[in-house]
């Protein structure tokens, strides 16, 4: 890695640092950190350039339209704005941003042509911070931050959700496993993530046991 890129990612850390810092949804900063390290990990193993991966990695949620009152718009933007004022040019910025908009999940109908190889990594990355025992934390954080009940036996899971219902959806939380948790172990990109998502969907599904249990509406 070269001093110019170095010193790009020192002031992007910073930049995301500052944004997500304090965040209580479960899109904090040590899920970015987290989301990055993942990112480089699936990068080495791929034998991808981790460069590019990491940007990408450290700014897939500031245009999140949760943290920007429901304008990703805003967020794009802001990404935009910082990424020209540490020299990257138009042509990388647009790429970034491209790659960024290619990662969300938004209800899993989504097709997207052409991803790049970059893209797809950190969406495995993303992916996997969403399941095992940290996507249940996660999962939890968000809807409690949303005043989401937790379950709801009358209130059925949508699993063809547009990106409207998924955006204004106000499910019980647990709704949310079935909805895109349970789904993220197929839509793996890389061979790396595959194998770490086996593992952490099968934690997910012996909550799940253990959670309709205590409930008392075993399935």
């Amino acid at each position: 890695m070269t001093n110019s890129e170095s010193e790009k990612l020192t002031k992007t850390k910073n930049f995301a640092h500052s944004f997500h810092h304090g965040e209580g949804t479960g899109h904090d900063w040590f899920h970015v950190q987290r989301v990055n390290k993942m990112a480089i990990k699936i990068a080495e193993f791929e034998g991808v350039n981790s460069f590019k991966v990491s940007i990408i990695a450290l700014l897939h949620d500031v245009a999140d339209y949760k943290l920007n009152n429901g304008d990703e718009n805003i967020g794009y933007q802001k990404i935009k704005k910082f990424l020209s004022s540490i020299d990257f040019n138009n042509q990388e910025i647009e790429s970034i941003i491209k790659d960024i908009k290619e990662i969300s999940f938004m209800g899993g109908n989504n097709i997207v042509d052409n991803q790049s190889i970059e893209s797809k990594i950190v969406q495995d990355a993303d992916r996997l911070d969403a399941l095992g025992a940290i996507g249940i934390a996660r999962a939890f954080a968000y809807g409690g931050s949303k005043n989401r009940l937790l379950f709801d036996p009358s209130c059925k899971p949508n699993l063809n959700q547009t990106k409207a219902e998924y955006k204004n959806s106000n499910a019980p939380t647990i709704n949310h496993f079935y909805e895109k948790l349970l789904v993220l172990k197929d839509k793996m990109n890389t061979s790396y993530a595959i194998q770490i998502a086996e593992e952490r969907h099968a934690f997910l599904e012996i909550f799940l046991e253990q959670f309709y249990k205590e409930w008392g509406d075993e399935k």
